[in-house]
């Protein structure tokens, strides 16, 4: 700012004037400083004022497991909307579902002084996100609970949707129905998994152990997994598939064997309704997670440093079930 206000030959708080728009600074100096700071390239350093004024950083993190996943852009719209909503930033990072990348990206949030972070926590236990190791910096978590820490959720309902489709395909008659899923390690993945248990034990079938594979993460693995399925003389009539990165592996499969196979999906996608096989989704607000996550933390980022702390809340956002019959 003082080079700008030596190259106009003003004083630096007029070029301070110019920048905030006052109304009191003349037409001509206003146009001297505005061509300074072009020819300077001049931006100014909206952290750095922040921190000498003692003023939030206006940024708020956001760190996810898996970009590619259509499901947590929906996540990162919904919050950024929010953020808008109240003059805030976002900023995004993806942890590939890496315990350590996750703790590097928090670290490196914290060093420039985000106001919040929402996390998708990656591993089992998330005692580096807690207050005494993190700092006053508040953290939601979205996806998946806290573990080892007390903090702000948002969930779907991950039990509750895997349940009904797999209801659903056996309402439709099917009595032999696989599974092909996350790592059982995965929150999400065990929910869906007991869901998908529960419907069956309520119908009075028992899934066999040979057409469950809980290991997939992406769509060339989730083929793999249910190609091995399908290409028996004892093959499942269904699949149900815990996100929409499987269930596409999985059609795969299905296509390439010409099975025929029903597939049940968690997390609607793009063309479901095109496939040739008839597909039962599992359907929710992905957008919403995101909203819920960033009023939450707002929220927080709101609170009186005198007032009560208020206990960890937790949020479920409701699923429903879509049947395409197939193209």
């Amino acid at each position: 700012m003082r080079d700008v206000a030596a190259r106009a030959q003003v004083s630096a708080m007029t070029v301070s004037r110019v920048l905030k728009e006052d109304e009191r600074v003349s037409t001509a100096t206003r146009a001297k400083v505005l061509a300074a700071v072009e020819e300077l390239g001049y931006r100014r350093n909206e952290v750095a004022r922040n921190l000498r004024l003692g003023r939030p950083s206006g940024m708020i993190g956001l760190v996810v497991t898996n970009l590619a996943n259509p499901f947590y852009s929906r996540l990162a719209l919904g919050a950024e909307q929010v953020a808008e909503e109240h003059g805030l930033r976002l900023v995004l990072g993806n942890t590939a579902e890496q315990v350590q990348r996750e703790r590097e990206l928090v670290e490196d949030l914290v060093s420039r002084r985000v106001d919040g972070m929402i996390v998708v926590p990656a591993g089992a236990s998330q005692r580096h996100l807690a207050p005494d190791v993190l700092g006053p910096t508040p953290v939601v978590l979205a996806g998946r609970p806290p573990a080892g820490i007390e903090a702000d959720t948002v969930l779907v309902d991950d039990f509750g949707g895997a349940h009904a489709a797999t209801a659903r395909l056996i309402a439709d008659g099917h009595r032999s129905i696989g599974f092909v899923g996350n790592p059982p390690a995965l929150f999400t993945g065990a929910e869906r998994f007991r869901g998908y248990w529960a419907a069956h034990e309520e119908a009075g079938l028992t899934p066999r152990e040979e057409w469950i594979s809980r290991g997939a993460y992406d769509i060339p693995g989730a083929e793999a997994a249910a190609h091995r399925l399908l290409d028996r003389t004892d093959a499942p009539t269904a699949l149900f598939c815990t996100n929409n990165r499987i269930t596409l592996g999985a059609y795969r499969a299905v296509r390439g064997l010409r099975s025929g196979t029903a597939l049940a999906a968690f997390d609607d996608f793009e063309m479901a309704d095109l496939l040739d096989v008839p597909v039962t989704v599992v359907a929710y607000d992905a957008d919403e997670v995101g909203r819920r996550a960033a009023r939450l933390l707002l929220d927080r980022i709101d609170e009186k440093s005198a007032a009560p702390r208020q206990p960890p809340r937790r949020t479920v956002v409701p699923t429903h079930i879509v049947h395409h019959t197939g193209a």
